[in-house]
């Protein structure tokens, strides 16, 4: 059954930077950032919504998305990328003492983390590739996030659906406590393994295009051939946002 309904939580990025700044550490939940690829798995695939089901804060990522739904629909939904909340994150509001986890990543980015931001408590663990198939590796995933809870926050970049899926399960199990973002590739972001788009085309919602430009051949298929289905999928999905 395709997707009929996506709601997305009212928050800007200043906003949710203060939502993320007091959440309560002795209780546990995750964020998702939507953005138009996100929006064609949920199309695709039941499990996947159920994972966004679960998560505590759903949050737009894509400007591109906001110009097209406030074209079409006359909705207007506040932008909270998850690169720029990662970002936010570290400059405003993490404190070198903070427990932190970050899952994904390789080993010599983490420990430009800890040295760029001062971190005492940054745990790391990078799960083998196709580690999500492998139920013993996600084991393995989840008993180190567990291990070092509670936490401020677990930053989980091992892609989508992959990142959403151990997020959930943290959940389910009932063990691990504070808040858990799905960043994608935020920490390559933040690190220089990938440029950000200028601010202009991030500004205009044309940042999917300079990363196209940057990985024509890794990006090429989902931007140009996967990517113009949304356009057909938001004229039949009812969006809305829910209140704060």
């Amino acid at each position: 059954m395709p997707l009929s309904a996506l709601a997305f939580d009212d928050y800007d990025l200043d906003q949710f930077v203060s939502v993320a700044a007091a959440f309560d550490p002795a209780r546990y939940g995750y964020v998702v950032t939507p953005n138009a690829d996100h929006l064609i798995r949920l199309d695709e695939s039941e499990a996947f919504r159920g994972l966004y089901a679960d998560a505590a804060y759903v949050l737009l990522d894509s400007r591109f998305l906001s110009k097209l739904i406030a074209l079409t629909r006359g909705l207007r939904l506040p932008v909270c990328a998850g690169s720029d909340l990662t970002a936010r994150l570290f400059s405003d509001v993490i404190q070198p003492d903070d427990k932190l986890i970050l899952i994904g990543a390789r080993p010599e980015q983490a420990a430009q983390l800890r040295q760029q931001y001062g971190l005492k408590n940054l745990a790391h663990y990078n799960p083998p590739m196709g580690f999500i198939r492998d139920p013993l590796a996600v084991e393995d995933c989840l008993k180190f996030v567990e291990a070092h809870s509670p936490f401020r926050f677990c930053l989980i970049g091992v892609g989508a659906p992959q990142q959403e899926v151990v997020a959930q399960k943290l959940g389910e199990r009932g063990i691990a406590q504070g808040l858990a973002l799905c960043i994608g590739a935020s920490v390559d972001f933040l690190t220089g393994a990938e440029q950000r788009a200028p601010l202009w085309m991030q500004k205009i919602g044309m940042e999917w295009l300079f990363r196209l430009l940057q990985s024509p051949k890794r990006l090429g298929k989902r931007y140009l051939i996967r990517g113009p289905r949304v356009f057909t999928l938001l004229r039949r999905v009812n969006v809305s946002l829910r209140p704060r």
